[in-house]
């Protein structure tokens, strides 16, 4: 275990390989592995810009209800070419009977690091580097889709976001419009979020997070409060494991004092057993559940 800051936790794991379901379609991330490793002189994402206005269409979304006393109430977000039924039919196995999960399915949307091949994404991506352009208009119809579907939950639910991959970049997006109180497009961002978790992703737009929030109190103060989990398997050659381990360290450096990085030996771009139950241990933990 190597500490790499007062709030961020660094350990590996060795798991089985062959005992979760995936938690994205293989065949599209298959090919978003061959693509991501092209340089960047070849990547290209013409939809990033903050002037052109699209319409997202998001698709269907599937609820998980609690089996206990409703105590909490998670987002949960696929993967790239997933959709929300695959990560219902995973959530519902977990032992956490005081969650209600919700698992909205993204818009179909043209991909540009699949060459512009259209299948279901939270926000455009032209390469995962930290040099690549983030698509902030998808990030924030995104973001914003997740918030409304949490605004009607009963004021004594606590609430927060997770998921894997390109899903665990949207939590992490959230994570920073509710320390900055606000989404990238400056409207308000209306939660209160109580914990996020993300598996297999990374941190858009974490270049200029620190700047953007040491500038102010409140957003100091709300970035310290949220504790956020990340996992991510060191053999992962899709989201490479560097990506997740540099994004736990931009927010530890930005002011989230509770962030806690855990690596697996072994793990590719899926999840096992024993990440989940690191999942659903953080959950009980960090949400106070009270068990049945």
């Amino acid at each position: 275990m190597i500490v790499l800051c007062s709030a961020l936790i660094l350990s590996a794991h060795k798991e089985p390989l062959h005992t979760h379901c995936s938690c994205s379609t293989w065949g599209v991330l298959s090919t978003l592995s061959s693509i991501s490793k092209m340089s960047h002189a070849h990547s290209h994402m013409g939809s990033g810009s903050r002037t052109t206005r699209r319409a997202f269409e998001f698709g269907k979304t599937h609820v998980v209800r609690p089996k206990g006393k409703h105590q909490a109430t998670i987002v949960w977000l696929h993967g790239l070419g997933d959709n929300g039924l695959s990560s219902s039919q995973l959530l519902e196995s977990l032992p956490l009977p005081n969650i209600k999960w919700i698992c909205p399915t993204a818009p179909t949307r043209p991909v540009a690091i699949l060459g512009g091949f259209p299948c279901t994404a939270w926000f455009d991506v032209g390469e995962l580097s930290e040099d690549g352009p983030d698509d902030w208009e998808g990030l924030d119809a995104s973001a914003a889709h997740i918030a409304n579907l949490l605004s009607t939950e009963p004021a004594d639910v606590k609430v927060g976001i997770g998921g894997f991959s390109m899903g665990a970049a949207i939590a992490l997006y959230s994570s920073t419009c509710f320390a900055m109180g606000r989404y990238g497009n400056g409207i308000p961002y209306p939660l209160n979020l109580r914990t996020v978790v993300g598996l297999s992703g990374w941190l858009p737009g974490s270049r200029s997070l620190r700047n953007k929030i040491e500038v102010s109190h409140e957003a100091r103060r709300r970035a310290a409060s949220l504790p956020i989990l990340l996992c991510h398997g060191i053999s992962d050659d899709v989201v490479l494991c560097k990506y997740g381990e540099k994004s736990a360290q931009s927010l530890c450096s930005a002011g989230f004092r509770y962030v806690a990085f855990k690596s697996y030996d072994g793990l590719g771009h899926y999840t096992v057993p024993r990440e989940m139950d690191e999942v659903c241990t953080w959950l009980s933990s960090r949400l106070g559940l009270e068990g049945i």
